[in-house]
């Protein structure tokens, strides 16, 4: 079969009872030496971040294109997360609980045997004073502070290694790469833990502590993020008077979420951003990870109400009503994981005047990839 057991048992996943009947046909067949079944398999591929992902198909069995709404009511499309009356006194809260705790940033040396950059391994307290990790990657030589790009990572993943982070210090800016707590065993490494337990969750991180707000794991996250910034900025190294924050996916998500909650930001860069609109993304997809909502209410019956009670503290929507820096999002309009008018939710809502977004017609979730770090790069020349 050329597949692990495991990795069998992950593509298996994401199949339709028909189609994994067909797929083990297909190979059965071709190990026998005959011809498999003419129906087509599903079309199986691994996204930007190393998830095994099925493209939904039609009835002739080729993948869908675009399936969202028009270009033209994803521009005015507005969702109906309702906005917690007391949203800002609870992240409000959050955060002071939050500095209570000294940041206590650490920033250490590393050896990467790379001659165009400097890197420090940085520690600093992040939600509950618990450890958070991260890169800083600065360009070789630097004296004087320098414009920061802060990074969040898509979901699964973590920091990684030091020499995949390269593009920004060769800008001339430094970048700070915050480590996910909990996560980094997806697709690329982490070392941050979530010390925090939570309750009965589906697998994965979207029903962590989703019974209550204080709860969520997304609570812890979002905190951590806020955090990492303020850590990036205590570097004598750093002007923290031209400070961006990016991400794709969950770390495009998490870039929405910062804008809301830090106010002197100089831009923001949010691509195909993941935690947008939760009411229309758990009906609309049925991609993980949206779909690891809608599979926890599937066995805990009855809790719909409660659940988006808790996803609407959290939903990028209302960040975004809350942001004011420059702002470029990017959205693909075949982008099942993360549909086009969830994306489009946040960017409309986005309360700053200066604000674009990229479309990119024929893209699922890989989005705009080295093209959209172009169009960064650009956008940014002209905002640090």
């Amino acid at each position: 079969m050329g597949l692990s057991s495991f990795g069998a048992k992950r593509a298996w996943g994401g199949f339709t009872g028909a189609a994994l009947r067909f797929w083990v046909a297909s190979a059965r067949a071709q190990q026998a030496g005959n011809h498999p079944p003419t129906t087509p398999a599903p079309h199986i591929r691994c996204d930007p971040h190393g998830v095994i992902v099925r493209t939904p198909t039609t009835e002739e069995g080729g993948p869908m294109a675009q399936f969202d709404l028009p270009v033209d009511e994803l521009r005015t499309y507005r969702s109906t997360s309702a906005q917690p009356e007391d949203f800002d006194a609870f992240w409000a809260k959050t955060l002071k609980e939050a500095r209570a705790h000294d940041l206590a940033p650490t920033f250490e040396p590393v050896d990467t045997g790379l001659a165009t950059v400097e890197v420090q391994d940085v520690t600093f307290a992040g939600f509950g004073g618990h450890p958070v990790r991260g890169w800083l990657v600065l360009p070789a030589g630097v004296t004087e502070p320098v414009p920061l790009v802060v990074e969040f990572i898509g979901y699964g993943g973590g920091r990684g290694l030091p020499h995949t982070h390269l593009l920004w210090a060769s800008t001339g800016r430094a970048h700070f790469v915050m480590d996910t707590r909990g996560q980094g065993s997806g697709w690329s490494p982490g070392d941050t833990p979530d010390p925090a337990g939570s309750g009965p969750a589906y697998p994965g991180f979207m029903t962590r502590g989703v019974e209550a707000p204080e709860n969520y794991y997304y609570r812890r996250l979002y905190t951590d993020a806020v955090r990492a910034v303020e850590a990036a900025r205590a570097h004598p190294l750093t002007d923290a008077s031209r400070t961006a924050a990016i991400g794709t996916s969950q770390g495009g998500g998490i870039t929405v979420a910062v804008g809301g909650l830090v106010p002197d930001l100089a831009a923001i860069a949010p691509d195909v951003p993941f935690l947008c609109d939760f009411p229309r993304a758990t009906t609309l997809t049925d991609r993980d990870p949206y779909r690891e909502i809608g599979n926890y209410l599937k066995t805990h019956r009855g809790r719909t109400e409660e659940v988006m009670r808790t996803l609407a503290y959290f939903d990028g929507v209302h960040f975004a009503a809350r942001g004011r820096a420059p702002a470029l999002f990017s959205a693909a309009l075949e982008d099942q994981t993360c549909p086009p008018s969830t994306v489009f939710a946040a960017f409309n809502a986005y309360a700053g005047e200066d604000k674009s977004i990229e479309v990119y017609d024929f893209n699922d979730h890989e989005g705009g990839g080295p093209y959209q770090e172009a169009a960064k790069v650009r956008w940014l020349r002209e905002r640090l």
